[in-house]
C-alpha cells in the first residue's frame, strides 16, 4: 500500500529537529522507518511531518567512557554497533544485535528506533532494562535520564513524550551477561525473550514478550529451582496469538529464563 501524502523535513542539528517537532504536533521522527514506514503503509499511523533524523552528529557515535560506561547514540544502527570496537567492552550487545532480522534491516535499523517504538516483541528493551542502561532524553524544557526500567511505559509507549528525542543510552560496564530467545522463524521478533546480568552481584533478569513492558525479576541465587520459583512467582499473564498460547509463553519464560541465566553465569 502506498504511503499518504505526508511533509518531510531532514533537521542538520538537535535544536533544528525539536523545532520542527515542537511546531508541527503531528510530526513524527523518523529514525530507520523499519517500523515506522511499515505502520504508515498500514494506515495505522498518519504523521503530518516526518522529521528525519539522519543527519544530526550528535545523535551518533559510540563513546567508552574511562570508567567503562558505554554511551551509544540513538541513530548508531545495529550494524554500526555490532562492528564497533568500544561495543566490545559489553559484548552482549552485540550478540543481540547480530539477531535482530537480516542484514538489511540491521544496515538500517537504530538502537533508539528499536527502544522508542518499544514493539513488546523486540529484542533489545529487556536487554537493556536487564543491564541497566540509562535513556537520556531531550526537549524544549532541557535534558533528562531515566532508567530504562523507567522508560517503557507500555505497547508503542515510552517516556519520550510528544515533542522530545531520545538522544542517547548509557551502559554500565559488565561482561557477566546472558540473553536467550524464541523467535518467530529465524529472522523474526521474539515469541519470548529473556536478559540476564549477573553483575550486580545477585541475578537480574528482565523477561520480553510476556507483558506491555519487560517483567524484572532479581532471584536470590542462580539455581535452577530458584530461577524457576522467580518466573512461576511473577504470575505472568502473557498474550495468546497465532504465534504461542499464554500456557506456552509461560512456559518459555522458565526455560528461557534458565538459558540466560546460565550464559551469564558461564561469562563471570
Amino acid at each position: 500500500m502506498l504511503l499518504s501524502e505526508v511533509g518531510y523535513a531532514r533537521p542538520a542539528t538537535l535544536e533544528q529537529a525539536l523545532g520542527v517537532l515542537a511546531d508541527y504536533p503531528g510530526a513524527r521522527a523518523l529514525a530507520g522507518g523499519q517500523t515506522l514506514v511499515n505502520v504508515m503503509k498500514a494506515r495505522a499511523a498518519a504523521p503530518d511531518v516526518l522529521v528525519d533524523l539522519a543527519a544530526i552528529s550528535d545523535l551518533k557515535g559510540i563513546e567508552l567512557g574511562s570508567d567503562g560506561t558505554l554511551e551509544l547514540g540513538a541513530m548508531v544502527t545495529y550494524t554500526e554497533l555490532i562492528a564497533s570496537a568500544e561495543a566490545r567492552a559489553r559484548p552482549i550487545l552485540g550478540e543481540v544485535c547480530a539477531q535482530i532480522a537480516d542484514v538489511q534491516v540491521r544496515n538500517r535499523g537504530t538502537i533508539g528506533g528499536n527502544v522508542c517504538s518499544n514493539d513488546p516483541t523486540n529484542h533489545l528493551p529487556p536487554l537493556l532494562v536487564a543491564i541497566g542502561a540509562t535513556m537520556t532524553i531531550v526537549g524544549s524544557d532541557g535534558e533528562r535520564s531515566v532508567s530504562a526500567e523507567e522508560f517503557f511505559l507500555g505497547v508503542y509507549m515510552t517516556a519520550a513524550g510528544p515533542g522530545e528525542l531520545l538522544t542517547k543510552i548509557s551502559v554500565p560496564p559488565g561482561k557477566s551477561d546472558g540473553f536467550a530467545s524464541v523467535p518467530i522463524g529465524r529472522d523474526g521478533t521474539c515469541i519470548v525473550n529473556v536478559a540476564a546480568t549477573l553483575d550486580g552481584g545477585v541475578p537480574r533478569l528482565a523477561i520480553g514478550c510476556v507483558d506491555a513492558v519487560p517483567v524484572v525479576l532479581t532471584p536470590d541465587s542462580v539455581a535452577e529451582d530458584t530461577v524457576r520459583a522467580a518466573v512461576r512467582g511473577a504470575n505472568l499473564d502473557p498474550p495468546s496469538d497465532v504465534h504461542a498460547s499464554a500456557d506456552y509463553r509461560r512456559h518459555l519464560a522458565e526455560v528461557l529464563a534458565l538459558r540466560a541465566v546460565a550464559q551469564a553465569a558461564g561469562r563471570k
